[in-house]
């Protein structure tokens, strides 16, 4: 039949059955970084207490980061880069014992490239709740345990607090850019609100100005998928050996979102119908190679993240709203002086281009106009690190300006 193809037929971008063989060992507990783990490049900046929205305070922040390139005698040419929910510090650089993926920007940030590190002073780091090496669920509480379940709630504005803590911490008062995509670009937006006077340039990436109740019903199944892993225990599962942590649900949860950020144009051009083997998925035990894609990256993704921090960083990217007192969206926006710039990536269904089109409308230094820089690809929300030539060229317009 020939609306059924086997692998040999399909594109090349197919998980190769030795590829999915190479996760058949037991997962760890949890894929964060942990004390005693080989350090890579990172670096670790302490930043003490760190007062939370809650009205509690996360005692004894500590935020892991990376560095590319040297800072001016005039302390004015650092750039601030920050990441998406299951981003790190690794901007740039191999995998490696230390580090389980290879950087996520190789085409935007290096030497000369639109983020030219030869010029540029590039900071990026781990977000406060992460697992790569800042404070996070799997992180050390005071008393010697992990946080696990105990960890506090945090927003948006309580990360940003970490992150300004973290920049003073080293000594720089002003950001040439504060750059980031996805929740990396909400962090951009309170930024240029909680700190106007240390923000020259603004660069939002396919975020919008507040998480809309449909992004957070899609959030809502992710976290369902995590939490109701028997595995999971209420979030207090990281005694349990190997093999038996909450991977389940976080792989799932992975599945789910990576439905979000990509398109169902590229889906249905990449695979088709293709089976993953020559084994017939109608009945015959076999699987299409769309189900052994989605099963692959969800299995490796338990391999560098963890289950807590999912939780954490999720509900985090729910809090975000501009408006929350201060009036409205466009009130918010009125108090940034910053350089913009806006971009939106004209198939993205999970942050649709409607909300880069308000916030475009609302900044009042765009570099661009009152409507946003708009990518053309099929790959969906993921374009903003995938499209590296669309968006490597608007940060390079933003940094000229």
């Amino acid at each position: 039949m020939d609306w059924q193809t086997t692998t040999d037929a399909v594109p090349a971008a197919i998980v190769p059955e030795a590829r999915a063989l190479a996760l058949a060992a037991r997962a760890p507990v949890t894929g964060a970084w942990r004390e005693g783990d080989p350090v890579g490049d990172r670096r670790f900046a302490a930043i003490g207490d760190v007062p939370l929205e809650s009205g509690r305070t996360l005692p004894g922040v500590r935020i892991a980061y990376e560095s590319w390139g040297e800072l001016s005698p005039a302390r004015d040419n650092a750039v601030l880069v920050l990441h998406a929910l299951t981003g790190d510090s690794h901007v740039v650089g191999p995998a490696g014992p230390a580090h389980a993926s290879a950087g996520w920007w190789p085409g935007v940030v290096g030497p000369g490239l639109a983020i030219d590190t030869d010029r540029w002073f590039v900071l990026a780091p781990n977000v406060l709740g992460g697992c790569q090496g800042s404070t996070g669920p799997s992180s050390f509480a005071p008393d010697g345990s992990e946080w696990g379940a105990r960890f506090p709630f945090l927003t948006i504005r309580d990360q940003v607090r970490a992150q300004i803590a973290f920049a003073r911490e080293l000594g720089i008062e002003r950001f040439a850019a504060v750059v980031g995509g996805s929740m990396g670009a909400m962090h951009v937006l309170e930024w240029a609100i909680m700190a106007p006077d240390a923000v020259e340039r603004i660069a939002v990436l396919a975020a919008p100005p507040a998480t809309t109740a449909d992004q957070i019903a899609l959030n809502s199944v992710q976290l369902e998928a995590v939490r109701s892993d028997p595995a999971f225990r209420d979030g207090d599962f990281y005694d349990a050996p190997d093999g038996d942590g909450p991977t389940r649900g976080l792989a799932l949860a992975r599945r789910m979102a990576m439905l979000n950020y990509r398109t169902a144009a590229e889906l249905n051009a990449r695979f088709e119908r293709g089976w993953q083997s020559e084994i017939d998925p109608l009945g015959g035990g076999g699987r299409f190679a769309v189900e052994s894609y989605l099963d692959f990256h969800g299995n490796k993704f338990t391999r560098r993240f963890d289950a807590n921090s999912y939780v954490v960083l999720t509900e985090a990217m729910n809090s975000h709203d501009l408006a929350r007192g201060r009036g409205d969206v466009a009130a918010a926006l009125a108090r940034v002086g910053a350089k913009s710039l806006v971009l939106g990536i004209d198939s993205d269904r999970y942050f649709p281009l409607a909300g880069q089109v308000e916030l475009a409308a609302g900044l009042p230094n765009s570099i661009h106009g009152t409507d946003p820089v708009v990518v053309h690809s099929e790959s969906g929300h993921d374009a903003f690190l995938i499209e590296h030539e669309a968006v490597g060229g608007a940060l390079a317009n933003l940094l000229a300006s």
